[in-house]
């Protein structure tokens, strides 16, 4: 138990610690094609360790690995703009909102409550932020969350056809796919830039391969309870990453806002009857 939950830490550094160093590639890949290069080497990766090219690719697998991409993209987009602990905290409304509205227990209208009051200190214009925040890097946070939202529904789906890592692999074959040529398109030549090539293998490791890996491992011994109240960290994660790594200092409302969003998904974990 203890070594799962270890794992499941690990795991969850290990993508903002990712995302962090992602978001110093912005200006030599740009966006686009530093999620495309992210998304190309991890999905090289994890195909040639799980082989998903001997499975038939079902409706729901392309669903789920578009999903996957779009949520990549978009949320790189928006961290272009806003810091990485907010922008994990915003796209965590979407994995929230599919366990609140799946629920059945009524204590979780209390946690979405939370989460909103969360969301409200974000928005800009309100006289509640010392740090104003990109109108549109909240946007496209939110907009990743809703595509996370739909990963995990999918994700579900695809679970109950594939194994846990020839299904993670499949979507991210397809996600590759969709996300690739979007780069080329975008940022073009900037791709060819080998001297990012290390920190670009990096991400794509510690960004999908490694977390995505641990995650399995730790999901066989721990209660999806307790998993959802670990992950329930993420966003105090991501904004230690993005203070060490990217010194991105939030205000003390911004804060209090990212707490609001943890202890919402604590809660809504933690009295779940699952």
């Amino acid at each position: 138990m203890i070594r799962s939950i270890l794992l499941l830490l690990v795991a969850m550094l290990s993508i903002q610690f990712a995302a962090s160093q992602a978001k110093q590639l912005f200006p030599i890949l740009g966006i686009a094609g530093t999620s495309a290069l992210r998304l190309l080497f991890a999905g090289a990766f994890m195909a040639a360790w799980f082989k998903p090219w001997r499975m038939r690719f079902t409706k729901n697998v392309w669903y789920y690995g578009a999903a996957l991409g779009l949520m990549n993209f978009s949320f790189y987009y928006a961290l272009k703009r806003i810091p990485l602990g907010i922008g994990v905290a915003l796209e965590f409304v979407g994995p929230l909102a599919v366990a609140i509205f799946t629920s059945k227990t009524k204590l979780d209208y209390l946690w979405a409550l939370v989460a909103g009051v969360g969301i409200l200190l974000l928005i800009p214009d309100t006289g509640a932020s010392e740090v104003p925040l990109d109108p549109l890097g909240i946007a496209l946070a939110l907009l990743a969350g809703g595509f996370w939202a739909l990963y995990i529904i999918f994700g579900k789906r695809v679970g109950r056809e594939y194994s846990g890592g020839v299904a993670a692999s499949m979507g991210m074959v397809v996600a590759a796919l969709m996300v690739f040529p979007l780069g080329i398109l975008i940022d073009g030549p900037r791709l060819l830039n080998l001297e990012a090539l290390p920190q670009v293998l990096l991400v794509a490791i510690l960004g999908s391969a490694l977390p995505y890996s641990l995650e399995m491992i730790a999901l066989r011994k721990l209660p999806p309870r307790t998993f959802g109240i670990l992950m329930s960290l993420e966003p105090a994660l991501a904004a230690l990453m993005g203070f060490f790594f990217l010194t991105e200092h939030l205000s003390h409302l911004q804060s209090v806002a990212i707490l609001c969003v943890v202890i919402s998904s604590f809660g809504s974990s933690a009295t779940s009857r699952s």
